[in-house]
């Protein structure tokens, strides 16, 4: 019962609450941001979509860590929530920063994500923590593209994704180390179109 209370709480900081960063927001001091308004659009549009996957990594770790029997992982999967948070944190500051708002579909993300977190816990610790590798990897891809096309000036958008980048591919590695299994080509194959459908409609709504 404590841990359901602690899920239930989890998810109404995460879609209701404003964040808070246990890091500072990554910065490029000797650089200051100039957008035109297209450009600020086009930032704000990528970074919703940030905001929107870090919405889904709270929902995931949350849903592992409630339903793992193994304490060390669940602390695992606790610990790496916490590290998440800062970059809800920030996403959510920069998209403010930019004018713009987060996706109004955070509440249906939120409950995707936990519920393919609840089916990969079931599945085992093993492909748990597997689903975890690749997830980190597909949203390290899905940050580089996006260091790819936001605006050359916006360079406060850009350190916020280049920690990020850094920051999850330090969990995947954290998951190998703990015994991660690779996930079946199907299992990936449905996480890239899943992932396909929410950044698509998160850039918009």
């Amino acid at each position: 019962m404590d841990r359901l209370l602690g899920a239930a709480d989890s998810a109404l900081k995460t879609l209701f609450a404003k964040p808070r960063a246990m890091r500072p927001c990554p910065v490029v001091p000797a650089d200051e941001t100039r957008l035109a308004a297209n450009e600020r659009r086009h930032a704000a549009a990528l970074m919703r979509v940030n905001h929107v996957g870090e919405v889904c990594a709270q929902a995931l770790y949350t849903a592992q860590a409630l339903v793992t029997g193994d304490a060390v992982l669940r602390q695992h999967f606790e610990k790496a929530a916490e590290e998440e948070t800062d970059h809800l944190a920030w996403t959510a500051e920069r998209l403010a920063e930019l004018g713009d708002r987060p996706s109004l579909l955070n509440p249906l993300w939120y409950a995707g994500a936990f519920g393919l977190g609840l089916l990969a816990g079931r599945l085992g610790d093993a492909l748990s923590l597997g689903f975890v590798v690749e997830t980190e990897k597909q949203v390290e891809a899905h940050l580089q593209s996006h260091l790819d096309r936001l605006p050359a000036g916006d360079h406060a958008s850009r350190a916020i994704v280049v920690q990020m980048k850094e920051d999850e591919a330090a969990h995947a590695a954290q998951a190998l180390q703990a015994g991660a299994m690779e996930l079946p080509a199907p299992a990936k194959a449905f996480m890239r179109a899943a992932a396909k459908v929410m950044t698509a409609t998160a850039h918009y709504i």
